[in-house]
């Protein structure tokens, strides 16, 4: 069965981060070469300011353009001119091993998937970053859940399901998790956390001083109630309030 798999990633500035970016996908989907697997890169320049357009085009990749700035709609944006079957969704600070893309390719082939994400391994920044982002892991594995380092789906799941809610600035990969699971209940489909080969992520945020670790959990707290209350709220609502209040996660990741 051939594989036609489309790595899409959203960039908002991130001109420093995005070449080993895509150097380390390139090598891990070089190294899993096979005549019947094919692959493309698309990066979502989501309105930056910095080279990262020209960069990505550089390299090879294939560029889209969102002027809105927000982590949903570069993915939809990136989405839409994908040409894969399968869309992997991977942060402009994350990589996927070569022993990933084996597991992943594997996800693919069996045929009995919807899609899947992975554990987190992070490298470089604090170690109070590393502790709060890596002790998501167990959280994922127990509720089977994934974050949007990197985040596997079929190309028809994701354009079924409406791709990732723009009433979110904030977790909108959860969101998408769980729209994308009962889509894949109903036709028989699971989804998967793989943690053998955990996907390579920055710890760039989370710094110790007492402003840093404020905003940071002021961002996180208000990104759970605005999470929970969009399923309430009308999406416009619900939009208009996360990109008044969840700043901090659109400096410069996202």
């Amino acid at each position: 069965m051939a594989i036609h798999l489309s790595v899409i990633i959203p960039a908002f500035n991130e001109e420093k981060f995005l070449k080993r970016t895509i150097e380390q996908i390139q090598l891990a989907l070089n190294e899993n070469h096979a005549d019947d697997f094919l692959w493309e890169i698309v990066i979502c320049d989501n309105n930056s300011t910095d080279g990262t357009a020209v960069l990505a085009a550089k390299m090879g990749a294939k560029i889209a353009y969102e002027p809105i700035n927000q982590i949903a709609r570069a993915r939809n944006t990136g989405a839409s001119i994908a040409q894969g079957d399968w869309l992997l969704f991977v942060d402009a600070d994350s990589f996927p091993t070569p022993e990933l893309i084996v597991d992943t390719l594997a996800v693919i082939s069996s045929g009995r998937y919807v899609g899947c994400g992975t554990t987190l391994l992070v490298e470089d920044g604090t170690l109070f970053n590393k502790l709060r982002m890596e002790r998501m892991n167990p959280i994922y594995r127990l509720f089977n859940i994934a974050g949007g380092a990197f985040l596997l789906c079929r190309r028809n799941a994701f354009q079924a399901i409406g791709g990732f809610s723009t009433a979110l600035y904030a977790f909108e990969e959860i969101d998408f998790v769980i729209r994308l699971k009962r889509y894949g209940r109903q036709r028989g489909q699971q989804f998967i956390v793989l943690y053998r080969h955990p996907v390579i992520t920055s710890g760039r945020k989370g710094e110790y001083d007492f402003f840093s670790l404020a905003a940071l959990f002021a961002s996180n707290f208000t990104a759970v109630f605005l999470f929970i209350l969009h399923y309430v709220l009308p999406k416009r609502v619900a939009a208009w309030f996360g990109s008044r209040l969840l700043g901090y996660w659109y400096d410069g990741r996202r």
